[in-house]
């Protein structure tokens, strides 16, 4: 928890908390599970594998496109609250949507399941670039564990409600378990709804100009935000550092992310029941709510970048172990080390990068950050897919995902982020 928590703080942080039940109920646990056993029964599992894998690479291109525009329109028009209720919203509707699709409609299922995705990864843009706006660098990296410790707790919290309800189901009223995980992606809408107002009424972002005229003023940097989509590049250029950075971001969170994402189908395809999967998964959330806010004192203590590095050894030698895997016990374990660094990598890259950048162009910088980060999750769930799809083996598919772990650490090896601060300071002078 960060020394000095406070309303804006907390509120910033809550934003976590809402999402975060999305990510897990919904992302992670109940649709690609209900997605197989009820929208796409009569597919075999190596084809369903593929159109998840699918489906959540043409969401994440989505993002991919429209990430550094937004975020340059963001910065231009002081619009980072605006557009993250406008992303949360569409994120918070198709969740609820989805309970209105019925079995074997699988397309339809895809389709909302996809839209959400967009809203979900949208308002993440926006919420992570206030990170420089709600606390001083300082303490970016107890604030920004600290917010993905809520996560990671409120996440818990309601999928563990959820699962219950699921497996009592008459207890609740429900005729079956059908029904009542149908009904859960109702209670992550809400959920992400409730919560998400203390961030809109108790944090204010960065004006760095005076806008006379709201109205005219949007639609001017609506236009002005597409035009300077080729200087951000041009920027980004400049500071070597953050390029080099991104560039390791990309690759080591593209193995993160396909992990969250197709951690459940994988152990779907080598047998393990729903039940067992999903208790997994909770034991992920509820380890991984104290490991984020420890590893935010570790970065404290050896630097971000040694604990992001920490982090991606685990990820990689677990994805190498996870190939061996034939009982559920084993699962069990997995589920555990990833919660012990799942946080920490996400946490400790989000306030690294906030660190290195400049802070009256963070949603600008941040819609970069996002976007490669959404890229990435266009490649690592279609290349699990396509492997799965044409050797019939989901071992050799997991184990393509260790190769973004190399790749990545590598590159973040020769981030020296004295230099990247000393490059900010010059860009920040010239600019």
């Amino acid at each position: 928890m960060p020394e000095k928590i406070n309303k804006t703080t907390f509120s910033w942080a809550l934003y976590d908390w809402a999402n975060s039940a999305y990510a897990t109920v919904i992302m992670a646990g109940f649709f690609p599970l209900f997605f197989k056993q009820y929208w796409s029964d009569t597919t075999d599992v190596s084809n369903s594998t593929f159109q998840l894998g699918l489906t959540n690479s043409i969401a994440s291109t989505i993002i991919v496109i429209l990430a550094p525009v937004l975020g340059a329109i963001a910065d231009a028009g002081n619009l980072k609250k605006r557009l993250l209720l406008i992303f949360a919203m569409l994120g918070i509707l198709m969740s609820a949507a989805l309970y209105f699709v019925g079995q074997h409609e699988a397309l339809l299922a895809l389709t909302f399941f996809a839209l959400s995705v967009v809203g979900f990864s949208g308002s993440i843009i926006f919420y992570d670039s206030l990170l420089t706006d709600v606390t001083e660098e300082i303490n970016f990296n107890k604030v920004s564990s600290f917010g993905y410790a809520l996560g990671y707790l409120g996440g818990g919290v309601l999928f563990a409600f959820d699962v219950y309800m699921t497996l009592n189901p008459e207890s609740f009223g429900f005729k079956s378990s059908a029904e009542a995980v149908k009904f859960s992606f109702l209670t992550v809408s809400v959920w992400w709804f409730v919560f998400s107002i203390p961030l809109f009424l108790n944090v204010s972002e960065f004006t760095h100009r005076k806008i006379k005229n709201r109205d005219t003023q949007t639609r001017k940097v609506v236009f002005s935000g597409f035009k300077q989509l080729s200087k951000t590049f041009h920027k980004i250029k400049k500071l070597r550092m953050v390029l080099l950075f991104l560039l390791a971001y990309w690759l080591y969170i593209d193995g993160v992310d396909t992990i969250v994402r197709m951690a459940v189908d994988y152990g779907m395809s080598l047998g393990f029941n729903s039940t067992d999967l999903i208790t997994a998964l909770l034991i992920t959330q509820f380890v991984g709510f104290p490991a984020a806010i420890g590893f935010g004192y570790l970065a404290n203590v050896i630097g971000a970048k040694n604990g992001i590095l920490i982090a991606i050894a685990v990820y990689f030698f677990t994805t190498l172990w996870a190939t061996q895997i034939t009982v559920v016990s084993e699962f069990y374990i997995l589920a555990i080390i990833i919660g012990l660094v799942q946080g920490g990598v996400q946490a400790l890259s989000r306030s690294f990068y906030a660190g290195i950048i400049p802070k009256n162009q963070s949603a600008e910088f941040f819609g970069f950050y996002n976007m490669l980060g959404k890229f990435a999750a266009v490649l690592g769930p279609i290349m699990m897919g396509l492997v799965s799809l044409t050797t019939q083996s989901p071992r050799l598919s997991i184990l393509s995902v260790s190769i973004l772990f190399i790749a990545g650490g590598i590159l973040l090896y020769f981030v020296n982020e004295n230099k990247a601060k000393d490059m900010l300071t010059d860009y920040v002078i010239e600019n």
